[in-house]
């Protein structure tokens, strides 16, 4: 360590030039975006990790330096929050992947980076862990989170970073990080307002999940984009000039929406992208601040109203009323020329910043660090919130609980006496009433909207005012499962469920040992458990739940013992260990004929395989296989909607699977069809896919309304290239508007 010292305090390092010269592009970036800046921290931080890193290389082949470096840019430049960050950026991978410890960084660089340091190694060896879908994982990640808020920026850069090269890893671990980065990091830089960010991971991960879809609505924006700024033009030129007129200092332009967001919307919508119509946003930032800047948003609204006929039902008041990540903003939705509706954003220069920057741009925009402790402390509520007594057997349900939290729209509800408070879309007078207090909660029996009673079931509205009817007798009701949102209900009612369950579960078994006593039968647990299980109770503590609650007389278990007719029922397959079960099914392939799938690169028959039902792969789409517990290996499109799940919580049961040439094997596929409601319009695509490319249809549903129909249509393919080649030929048919795989 005495040569680590002298390499932090003597610059006499064979830096490579364009290193030295990316040095000097993140120092420009931190002045440039940073308010003040210890160059020195920098420099010492820089040398450390390029001395550190001296002999290691990325996947790419590349010195690993270039990866901090590159990390440290983005936190300067994208995110901008302090000097340290920075530091802390250039350093992140040492602890973990070189000789240096973390005293050493707390001895050379002082307490607080090496807090960061050790929060950013910890975080590593969360998804190091391939176990990221534990509950324990997901608590440490937050933990660090709330320790200091910077480690979790960082750690944004780091992954955005890892994204934008992450060509040179196996398919496989591209698959895997692609969907963490997707379901997780990408919410998050959400909940964090870093929009730029959010926006470039979600399209990464697009690119790589779904590269056809991804690369088919950039060449399909490419093709539009004359068309897309002309329309801009003809619809920003008024306005630009009345904004002039009254005397603005704005910026006005019109931005693309995220490649993702489409996507998610074709989806959703079951439409191409040719009948995506709001593909981009009119955005309009004022030069105004402060209580001048907000005024000055309300008179733009009303110039842009005067000019363009408004939806109501589209305006959006984020001004008065911020998400709770700070983003604040007017949003209106107006016809423009040709009847097309356009979405307009009406923000000061100030809002734009937190809006696209998020919490580092609050730290910029704040006086005083106590006012900006008192924004991270408000961000960072929904952390504790989320905390607060996770049931350990519920693991997937605390981590469905967790993303769903990161991404939800908000609502605006008041209480009986004015107060305000925020709640995800969908929410219920049962969230409400946990949002006030646990115990409001519990003991809900009501519940009054704007004066008058509604279902507890009943899904609440921005600027709902509810009140809560309580009573000491009620207890939370395990039905309230079926349609609570928040995490806290959520949390709370399984909470009641379990204490209740366990109540039954002691007093089951008391009632059990009472008879066994008196009937002078011995049995261990292990002997219960076989009696449980020939008595079709999934295990004891089931067994004992019934008899607890009368629903199952303990003496039928006596009498069972007495005549001996329990006999053990083992699930040895779910005891088996996985990798013996492949092994095995590896050996029986190999003895083998005709070769079906490549599986780890190896030709195999006769190995048990099942094709997802949820997104029907056929050969042509990219794959991977699942070993399920019973053995088999379940084949899923790389895009299935259940292959993030399946690669970040089982990465052990994922086994790389491509197809090989197969004679005379049919799949299933389907193909969701729109067009005019015309004579003769499903004939003529029944003879293109029967006659004409003789393929077999399994089935057909067609609807039609006003002059228009959509239909569905199941058929058998042998390969990607046949279905493709079906949908162009039926596009070309009079009156269709819109070909498209059917995904379920």
């Amino acid at each position: 360590m005495i040569q680590a010292s002298a390499i932090l305090q003597d610059a006499d390092i064979d830096v490579e030039p364009k290193f030295e010269e990316k040095l000097q592009e993140l120092l420009d970036a931190c002045h440039e975006h940073i308010a003040v800046v210890d160059e020195d921290m920098i420099r010492r931080a820089f040398r450390l990790s390029y001395w550190a890193h001296r002999n290691d290389r990325r996947a790419s082949g590349e010195m690993y330096i270039s990866h901090p470096l590159e990390v440290a840019l983005i936190v300067a430049r994208d995110i901008g929050f302090d000097d340290m960050s920075v530091a802390a950026a250039l350093l992140h991978d040492v602890v973990e992947d070189t000789e240096f410890s973390l005293d050493f960084i707390r001895e050379e660089f002082g307490e607080n980076l090496g807090i960061m340091i050790d929060g950013l190694t910890k975080i590593e060896g969360v998804f190091a862990s391939r176990e990221l879908g534990k509950a324990e994982n997901v608590r440490k990640l937050m933990l660090s989170m709330a320790e200091d808020i910077r480690v979790i920026l960082v750690k944004f850069a780091d992954r955005l970073h890892n994204m934008r090269t992450i060509g040179s890893l196996p398919r496989r671990k591209q698959l895997k990080i692609a969907s963490e980065t997707r379901d997780l990091f990408a919410p998050l830089a959400h909940r964090f307002g870093l929009f730029n960010i959010k926006s470039e991971l979600e399209d990464l991960s697009l690119r790589v999940i779904d590269p056809d879809g991804y690369y088919e609505i950039v060449k399909g924006l490419k093709a539009s984009k004359g068309e897309r700024d002309a329309y801009i033009a003809q619809f920003v030129g008024p306005l630009q000039a009345q904004l002039e007129e009254d005397g603005f200092a704005f910026d006005i332009y019109g931005r693309a929406k995220n490649i993702h967001s489409i996507y998610r919307k074709m989806r959703r919508q079951n439409k191409p992208l040719e009948e995506i119509y709001d593909l981009f946003a009119i955005r309009i930032v004022l030069q105004s601040e402060g209580k001048q800047g907000k005024e000055d948003c309300w008179r733009v609204y009303s110039i842009i109203t005067d000019l363009y006929k408004p939806l109501p039902e589209r305006f959006r008041d984020f001004i008065s009323v911020p998400k709770s990540n700070g983003y604040q903003s007017l949003h209106t939705t107006v016809l423009g020329p040709e009847g097309r509706r356009v979405e307009v954003q009406i923000r000061t220069q100030e809002m734009h910043e937190i809006a696209e920057r998020g919490v580092a741009a609050h730290w910029k925009y704040k006086e005083g660090v106590e006012r900006s402790d008192e924004e991270m402390e408000q961000l960072l509520s929904w952390v504790r919130e989320l905390m607060e007594n996770p049931e350990p057997e519920h693991a997937t349900e605390f981590v469905r609980d967790f993303r769903l939290n990161l991404y939800d729209e908000e609502i605006y509800v008041f209480t009986p006496m004015g107060d305000l408070m925020t709640l995800p879309a969908a929410a219920t007078p049962v969230d409400f009433a946990y949002q006030v207090h646990t115990e409001v909660g519990n003991q809900c029996i009501g519940a009054k909207v704007n004066g008058k009673m509604v279902p507890l079931s009943h899904k609440l509205k921005s600027g709902d005012q509810v009140e809560i009817i309580t009573s000491k007798k009620q207890s939370p009701n395990p039905d309230w499962m079926r349609f609570v949102v928040t995490h806290k209900a959520r949390s709370r009612i399984r909470h009641h469920i379990n204490e209740k369950r366990r109540k039954a579960v002691t007093l089951g078994r008391e009632v059990w040992e009472k008879k066994a006593g008196r009937a002078g039968l011995e049995v261990d647990e292990q002997d219960l458990h076989r009696y449980a299980s020939k008595l079709k109770f999934p295990n004891t503590q089931q067994m004992f739940y019934e008899i607890g609650t009368g629903l199952f007389d303990a003496d039928e278990l006596v009498e069972a013992i007495r005549k001996g007719e329990a006999a053990q029922q083992q699930d040895e397959e779910d005891d088996q260990p996985l990798q013996l079960q492949y092994e095995s099914f590896v050996d029986a392939a190999q003895s083998s004929g005709q070769p079906a799938l490549k599986i780890d690169g190896e030709l195999h028959t006769d190995i048990a395989t099942v094709y997802a039902p949820c997104c029907n792969p056929i050969p042509g789409d990219e794959v991977f296989g699942y070993v399920s517990k019973a053995g088999a290996i379940k084949i899923h499109r790389a895009n299935c909607s259940n292959a993030p799940h399946l690669l970040i919580n089982y990465p052990d049961r994922v086994v790389p699977v491509e197809w090989s040439r197969q004679k005379d094997v049919q799949f299933i596929a389907a193909l969701r069809i729109m067009g005019e409601d015309r004579v003769g319009i499903v004939s003529d695509i029944t003879t293109v896919i029967s006659r004409n490319l003789k393929t077999n249809i399994r089935s057909i549903t067609v609807d039609a309304e006003d002059g228009i129909f959509e239909g569905t249509i199941t058929l058998y393919v042998s390969d990607l290239q046949h279905l493709r080649r079906l949908m162009e030929r039926i596009k070309r048919l009079d009156g269709i508007h819109g070909v498209y795989r059917f995904e379920e």
